[in-house]
């Protein structure tokens, strides 16, 4: 329990924080499994689409401080490295 008005603001800051990022990481990890899914599947457009979408929802979290940019670049690195191998396998 916060005893002084500053940290009373700050666990309000905290919580809404939390909140956010909470519902920016959810959104990102749907974005990546979506992009596994459409990389799996036999369609080349919707992959290339799905990872596209996946990497603006990775960068943008990165930009907001949700995740760190190397975890950020390292997601957008394995899923374009799967991507390409599904394409030269056919």
């Amino acid at each position: 329990m916060p005893n002084t008005k500053s940290a009373k603001r700050a666990l309000r800051k905290s919580d809404v924080r939390r909140l956010r990022n909470r519902s920016t990481r959810s959104e990102l990890r749907t974005a990546i499994k979506n992009a596994r899914v459409a990389i799996s599947g036999d369609d080349a457009q919707a992959a290339a689409k799905a990872l596209q979408a996946a990497a603006k929802q990775i960068d943008q979290a990165a930009a907001k401080g949700v995740i760190h940019k190397n975890a950020a670049a390292r997601t957008k690195s394995r899923l374009a490295k799967s991507a390409n191998q599904t394409k030269a396998a056919e």
